[in-house]
């Protein structure tokens, strides 16, 4: 039997179950330092940074690849973490078999979607791709549909899932044949989204019940997401070395220039290392149901800074099938008679664990 203790919030691996204790080192850490912010202002930093995130990436495809972009965003984030975490005295997991479910998670939530999103920002427009992104509670009810057969949606929810990728389709514009989206760019964005609700629910159903809080979950998955980045980064590399000297350098015919650099520390420092904690900490605060609410307001902040920075154009068919998209996930996002026998807005421990499948869906850029 393996042991891994976290005294930031103690994770401990117990056989195949992981289990949480709190230590007396956590108990030294001031009780005003851990809840100084409340979830309300963090959850609309949360939506200011996911919504921006796309913007940042877009600048920083100007000297870098999407591998790259993707892969240094992960290292950096993790690093920050990482430090952070070591100087509260926490631990990340010491044993294989620790890492298993953060690696699959990390997978899921951060080395997929990084690089999927990063990828279609190539291909379509930074606002278009955050509109991608809103997708993610309609994947999540969709897996939970397919994948949990005693825990079914309501019908009206499930109505809504249609009704959401009937938006998508309005986006995608299928009836013209010039003009329209990208259909493989914004495909990576929806991809990117799935990966997301996928990664969640997978959180949820091995993961939430060894979540002390803090930064050890958060770190352990950036960790991971980044380990798998980097083999990606390498293979690509080799793949392009006539035109890439390092792994970590710009293109060889383009000049040195500041501004891709700094968006890809600020994707790093801020739309990574401090996003994933505060996404965690809205969940854990407010709830699955106000924590999957952010992606109402991603599609705004991006589509916002894509037009007023970058001088994007965002179609009238766009604006109209992110409206009946973010729609549908209102709807979907609506409590189920469970939550409101429990209270409505309660935190998700207060709702039975087989009944959060559907909600815990938390959004993230």
């Amino acid at each position: 039997m393996a042991t891994a203790a976290e005294s930031d919030g103690a994770l401990i691996e117990t056989g195949d179950t992981l289990s949480t204790t709190t230590t007396a080192a956590h108990d030294e850490i001031p009780s005003s330092s851990r809840t100084s912010i409340t979830w309300q202002v963090k959850f609309v930093l949360l939506a200011a940074i996911c919504g921006s995130n796309f913007l940042f990436m877009k600048v920083g495809l100007q000297s870098f690849s999407a591998v790259q972009v993707a892969t240094f965003r992960l290292v950096v984030g993790a690093a920050i973490l990482c430090g952070a975490l070591h100087v509260r005295g926490g631990r990340l997991p010491h044993s294989v078999r620790g890492w298993w479910h953060p690696l699959v998670a990390g997978g899921l939530l951060a080395t997929l979607p990084c690089i999927l999103f990063v990828a279609s920002t190539e291909r379509v427009s930074s606002g278009l791709a955050g509109i991608g992104s809103a997708t993610t509670p309609l994947f999540a009810a969709l897996f939970g549909f397919l994948l949990v057969p005693h825990d079914r949606p309501a019908p009206y929810k499930m109505m809504a899932v249609l009704a959401g990728f009937a938006g998508v389709v309005i986006i995608m514009e299928p009836w013209q044949s010039l003009g329209r989206p990208d259909a493989l760019g914004f495909g990576m964005s929806l991809a990117a989204a799935a990966s997301w609700a996928l990664g969640w629910a997978y959180y949820c159903r091995f993961m939430q019940d060894s979540d002390a809080g803090h930064l050890s979950v958060p770190t352990a998955l950036l960790v991971a997401g980044a380990g798998l980045m980097l083999p990606v980064l390498l293979a690509w590399w080799w793949l392009n070395r006539d035109e890439y000297v390092t792994p970590w350098g710009g293109h060889t015919a383009d000049e040195f220039t500041l501004m891709p650099v700094l968006a890809v520390l600020v994707l790093g420092v801020i739309g990574t290392a401090i996003a994933y904690a505060l996404q965690l900490d809205v969940v854990r605060d407010a709830g699955a149901t106000v924590g999957a609410s952010i992606t109402y307001l991603v599609p705004v902040v991006s589509v916002a800074l894509g037009v007023g920075v970058l001088g994007e154009h965002v179609g009238g068919p766009q604006l109209i099938g992110a409206a009946v998209g973010v729609t549908a996930v209102a709807v979907i996002g609506l409590p189920t008679r469970q939550q409101v026998r429990a209270g409505v807005g309660a935190d998700a421990s207060s709702i039975p664990s087989d009944e959060r499948h559907e909600h815990d869906a938390a959004p993230g850029e």
